[in-house]
């Protein structure tokens, strides 16, 4: 076809399929272009060119879409645009806008997909019962036309297509489960900002919660890597570093060290709110310290 003048356009799955090819061409003196994702800066000058006499274009899937090839001037007489297939897509989608690149808006084309049992899509579906016919009819070496052969192929992109439903599906489950978490955080912050009452009980329960989880997620470690993890966290969380130390907490249960935490870090917010010079600073105070904690 490239002999007579044709162009052809021969799409690909992968950039590494594309580049594969090219070097194949090149070695065979066939000049051409590559439309990939390594120079899509050219793809509007590589499309306008790709259906002129003689053109060879090798392009993926992921670049020149959407654009019309347009026949060059004696293109129709040769038959128009050739399109090549190398392997099915996983989507028949992809796979038509390849195929719809020729014959478009009454201009002569064809089209012509190759497979093999290599292919990844055949590799994931069905490729060995394939291979098991080919060989008992002793056509391992053959190149084949057949309806079943299409057949299989289908199935198996709509195969894929199901995964790919599903897997968006869930995706969207994750994404509402995080939604209803920010409407939870925003109403929050909402009722935070709008308050005009004391905050203390609600800072208070969130350093008793937060002191309850460290505990607990330290439980069924070694008693000293316990006790360190626990003054790590209270020395940059809740204390003035020095204030606390091993001997401190040495001996005491899980609960009451939840307690002896709780305590001091309670002195100390009580500490900061005697600097405050009066009701309205200590509202705002109250604010900024939970907001900072639910924005972090």
């Amino acid at each position: 076809r490239y002999q007579k003048g044709q162009p052809v356009v021969v799409g690909t799955v992968a950039v590494e399929t594309s580049d594969y090819i090219s070097k194949k061409l090149v070695a065979a003196g066939v000049p051409h272009e590559v439309l990939n994702a390594k120079n899509h800066y050219r793809e509007a000058q590589i499309i306008m060119n790709a259906g002129q006499r003689g053109a060879v274009t090798i392009a993926t899937n992921m670049a020149g879409r959407g654009t019309d090839i347009k026949l060059g001037e004696g293109v129709r007489e040769l038959g128009g645009l050739c399109v090549i297939g190398t392997e099915r897509h996983e989507s028949r989608r992809i796979d038509n806008q390849l195929r719809g690149r020729s014959g478009r808006q009454g201009d002569p084309g064809e089209s012509q997909f190759y497979l093999s049992l290599e292919d990844d899509l055949m590799k994931r579906f069905g490729s060995e019962r394939l291979k098991g016919i080919f060989e008992r009819l002793n056509m391992s070496e053959e190149a084949i036309e057949s309806r079943m052969l299409t057949r299989q192929v289908e199935a198996a992109q709509k195969r894929v297509e199901g995964n790919n439903y599903d897997t968006r599906k869930q995706v969207l489950q994750y994404d509402d489960v995080m939604r209803e978490q920010r409407e939870i955080i925003y109403t929050q912050r909402y009722d935070v900002i709008t308050a005009d009452r004391d905050l203390a009980p609600e800072i208070q329960a969130m350093i008793k919660r937060t002191i309850g989880r460290v505990v607990d997620g330290h439980a069924r470690a070694k008693q000293d890597e316990k006790l360190e993890a626990i003054l790590n966290f209270a020395k940059y969380n809740l204390l003035p570093e020095d204030s606390i130390t091993m001997e401190d907490l040495s001996g005491l249960s899980d609960k009451a060290i939840k307690e002896e935490l709780f305590q001091r870090a309670l002195k100390v917010y009580d500490s900061q709110v005697s600097k405050l010079r009066d009701e309205e600073a200590v509202k705002e105070f109250q604010k900024v310290l939970i907001l900072r904690v639910v924005d972090n």
